[in-house]
């Protein structure tokens, strides 16, 4: 079983950066497919950066210029570096492990993923 533990959510003003966390358990991120996303209130789910099991990214369109995956190997660790956070950011963002994902063809789809962190808070002020 994989567990997952978001943390480094907070409060920031727009403009501003913020770099979540995601504490992975054993080597999952070798043999997974990793993943983050991101829920507002009152919205769907939404994939924003990806990452496959030989280290590739991905990343929805939208996000790529601001956003970066990463994965620290010795720390078991995946981060989402986020700059230039606008107050359409604020939301529920959740790191996320599955099986074989195919993103160029079928982009992050909440489907691959089968585990799930509880949610890091990331709010942006104006």
């Amino acid at each position: 079983q994989v567990k997952l533990v978001e943390s480094g959510g907070g409060s920031v003003q727009a403009g501003g950066s913020l770099r979540l966390s995601c504490s992975v358990s054993g080597n999952a991120v070798h043999t997974h497919c990793m993943g983050w996303f991101r829920q507002a209130a009152g919205t769907a789910r939404v994939g924003v950066a990806g990452l496959d099991r030989d280290g590739g990214t991905y990343y929805t369109e939208s996000f790529k210029d601001r956003f970066t995956i990463s994965h620290d190997d010795a720390e078991n660790t995946l981060y989402l570096q986020m700059n230039n956070l606008k107050p359409e950011d604020t939301a529920m963002y959740y790191c996320a492990a599955g099986g074989t994902c195919y993103f160029d063809d079928y982009g992050l789809s909440l489907d691959d993923f089968e585990h799930w962190g509880h949610g890091a808070q990331v709010t942006v002020s104006s």
